[in-house]
């Protein structure tokens, strides 16, 4: 049988004549970290003091030993980060230069000291330009020239550290006869039975002895032969449990084993879970356009979805434990699709797992995003080597529902200049309408690809019409308000998104001893975007205009309100026009470093108010509230039928109008019906109120500004678990900022808005020293304009 030894001690770090002691999988620097070299880049403005660290040369050491009795032994590398060169007592064993691909090695019966050379990513990136010629991208760095995870040369939400190291890991694998070399699962289901069928792939040290695989799943056995290096095994299991996204039904999975033997020896086992379940994708053309709709066992989907970028700048930081507490997150907040941005990496299997676990559908990029990409050698023959083995590891997850071939580059070929810089240069339309379907094709047949996001599925239209295909809507957020969500109906919105700083207790952590303000040092650094802080500034002024000059925790609290609002005016008009739109993905999920973006998690794992309004917005039930008209949408399972309470109110509290609107919105559906004439508020004193089993909408005419709203009064009690608000006055946006009280603290909740007399209790965890006067202090809301 195949034995694995693990190669994760004894690594030392070598630079320059230093030595120091390296942990295997991690990076140049974490390691560095580790010894106290360099200051922690996260925090203040060190991210400066260790941009040295990109632009040299490193190399890791251990002794190896790989005698053993059996006929071969591989040197195996999960993954290399990213130009390097493998040399056992000096003599070079390879060559590596792509960092989402796994390399393995012949050291049969060697012995010595084993040595992985990295070369700067700088270094080899400016060498290919140099080769094959300028390539236009978004930013400046040249991430674009060598297959490495584009971000870690930075983004408008993430910091420049350009990582080298043994980011994955790396082992020998000792065995004899044959071993199992690729393992390619088909899954599919026919008349209610699962199908499995399993490609196999083997390398063997003895071309005559005769081999078989005997796979299992489901309680059903089956056996082939291998002819020559390669079979196929095909297992029918009845009457299996259909794997359901989470909100649609279970999460069942399936153990598959498959063994190499050599008569009844096992050789090699192979084992993953699988989920039985069909996926399609809708791009039918109908009155509206084309669409772009997830099916899932036959069900269609409105896809509650969020982008996720590297949970780290140093990706061999984030363990199993890291992926499920993020992901669990997601899934808290209503999610149902995680994007896997196209400017980062294949997320280890753990991320997968979950996923899985999870009923969280995941859409994989692959690793283009933001730029021209030549498709000369060396990368052409490394974009299709990574693919390859990508798309196999990565099959048996049922959660994987869509292969995309890149992130914004056919929208930019097209809109931002690239066509005539170019010139007929190569930029990368041959993997994304190539390459990278036909690998798709050949290998996951059961799964859909699309070219890129955007994307409207032709040449003959702009990338990124609303009508056709994905869209990604950033018009708003750099040049608009919000309210121009409402202007258009997009058949799918894989990108949108606003910003808003972190959580103040990771502010303080990576800010520490400054004072704290929109634009001073630490902010400034860390807040990526071009002109953000100015688009954070506009965003308030058509809303709050003149409410935070000079105080820092009012622009904080207001920033936060904003982002919510935003995020919330497009998700709710998008919605109530399903199935015309059948998806929304926020940009974006989570963050890699504690910065000002648009996440809805931050840097250090805290939830903004973003993150809990995402869970009114993606709950099965919503209320969509206009001063003419209300949606109901219902994406639950069953009918949703009662009557909805309409109130219109004065900012003062008196009740003005009621009304009873009978509703009815069938399963997966949306209902539409008239608010009455008389319930339209007049002025920018009144406002509406919808109520309909515990589901709430609330709908002021004017902007913040325009709003002459009463001093807010309410009362705060300590009770069990947490705090509770009584309001005496209309208070509106009422949030609780728990990680003021203690660093450690979370709060269950984000914005509320009470009526008079109505209260509220938010849960609190992690408050080690409960106190009334601190909670009322961390309380924030809408206030009369000063």
């Amino acid at each position: 049988m195949l034995q694995a030894t693990p190669l994760t001690d004894g690594w030392i770090l070598r630079h320059e004549g230093a030595e120091l002691p390296a942990a295997v999988p991690g990076c140049v620097h974490t390691d560095l970290l580790a010894a106290d070299v360099i200051p922690d880049p996260f925090l203040g403005l060190n991210e400066r003091e260790v941009a040295w660290v990109g632009r040299r040369d490193w190399t890791y050491e251990t002794d190896l030993d790989a005698r053993s009795a059996h006929e071969q032994t591989d040197l195996v590398f999960e993954g290399l980060d990213t130009v390097a060169e493998i040399l056992l007592d000096g003599q070079l064993l390879g060559r590596v230069r792509n960092m989402h691909r796994s390399y393995r090695f012949d050291v049969t019966g060697l012995s010595g000291r084993l040595s992985v050379r990295f070369a700067s990513a700088y270094a080899e990136a400016e060498a290919v330009r140099g080769k094959l010629g300028e390539r236009p991208a978004a930013y400046a760095e040249p991430y674009q020239y060598l297959r490495k995870m584009a971000c870690s040369f930075g983004w408008d939400w993430g910091p420049t550290l350009v990582t080298a190291g043994i980011w994955r890991p790396v082992r020998l694998e000792h065995w004899s006869t044959a071993r199992i070399a690729r393992v390619r699962p088909l899954v599919t289901v026919e008349q209610g039975a699962g199908v499995v069928e399993l490609a196999v792939d083997v390398e063997r040290t003895r071309v005559e002895a005769p081999l078989t695989v005997e796979a299992s799943a489901g309680g059903v056995r089956a056996r082939a032969e291998i002819d020559g290096t390669g079979g196929v095994v095909r297992l029918r299991v009845p009457d299996v449990r259909l794997w359901w996204p989470r909100g649609y039904g279970e999460q069942p999975l399936y153990d598959v084993e498959l063994r190499l033997l050599h008569g009844e020896d096992a050789l090699d086992v192979w084992r993953r879970r699988i989920g039985f379940r069909s996926v399609e994708l809708d791009r039918g053309a109908d009155a509206d356009g084309t669409g772009f709709t997830l099916v899932v066992n036959g069900e269609r989907l409105f896809a509650r979805g969020v982008n996720w970028i590297p949970d780290d700048v140093f990706p061999s930081r984030v363990t199993r434990e890291r992926y499920r507490r993020r992901l669990e997150q997601a899934a808290d907040a209503g999610v149902d699709l995680v994007r896997v941005w196209g400017g980062g990496i294949y997320e280890s299997g753990d991320f997968y797992d979950a996923c899985d676990e999870l009923g969280l559908l995941v859409w994989q990029d692959f690793p283009f995003a933001c730029a021209a990409y030549p498709e000369e050698q060396p990368l052409r023959g490394e974009v299709e080597a990574e693919a390859r083995e990508n798309v196999v590891r990565l099959m048996p997850h049922p959660s994987l529902v869509l292969w995309n071939g890149n992130n914004e580059n056919l929208w930019g070929f097209r809109d931002w200049g690239w066509e005539q810089r170019l010139a007929g240069d190569s930029w990368g339309e041959g993997y994304y309408l190539g390459v990278l379907p036909r690998v798709v094709a050949e290998l996951d047949p059961t799964r859909p690809y699309t070219a890129g996001s955007p994307w409207s599925g032709s040449w003959h239209r702009h990338p990124n019409d609303p009508a056709h295909g994905t869209h990604h809507s950033w018009e708003v957020w750099n040049r608009e308000d919000y309210a121009e969500y409402r202007g258009e109906v997009p058949r799918f919105v894989a990108e949108f998104g606003w910003q808003a700083p972190p959580a103040y207790a990771t502010l303080r952590r990576a800010l520490p001893g400054e004072e704290l303000a929109p634009d001073s040092p630490g902010m400034l650094h860390h807040q990526k975007a071009d002109d953000g802080n100015g688009k954070l500034r506009r965003g308030l002024e058509r809303h709050f205009a003149g409410a935070v000059e000079g105080d820092f925790d009012r622009w904080h609290y207001l920033t936060q309100v904003n982002q919510a609002r935003a995020v919330a005016a497009g998700i709710e008009h998008w919605r109530s026009h399903w199935p015309v739109c059948a998806g929304t993905v926020v940009w974006q999920l989570n963050d890699c470093w504690p910065v000002t973006s648009w996440a809805a998690i931050d840097g250090d794992g805290r939830e903004k108010p973003l993150y809990h309004e995402l869970r009114r917005l993606y709950a099965d039930r919503l209320l969509t509230l206009g001063v003419r008209e209300l949606a109901i949408v219902n994406q639950g399972t069953e009918e949703w039928a009662g009557v909805v309470r309409l109130r219109r109110m004065s900012v003062e509290g008196a009740l003005l109008g009621e009304a009873s609107v009978d509703l009815s919105a069938g399963r997966r559906a949306v209902a539409r019906v008239g608010v009455p004439k008389e319930m339209a508020p007049v002025g920018p004193k009144e406002f509406l109120v919808a109520d309909a089993d515990g589901v709430r909408a609330v709908h002021f005419p004017v902007p913040d500004r325009e709003v002459p709203y009463p001093r807010p009064e309410f009362d705060v009690a300590l009770v069990p678990g947490g705090v509770s608000v009584t309001a005496r006055t209309l208070v509106r946006d009422l949030l609780l900022q728990a990680d003021r009280l203690d660093p450690d603290a979370r709060a269950d909740r984000g914005l509320v808005t009470l009526l008079p007399g109505e209260e509220v209790t938010i849960g609190v965890s992690g408050w080690k020293t409960p106190d009334a006067a601190a909670a009322r202090s961390a309380l924030y809301c809408m206030e009369p304009s000063r």
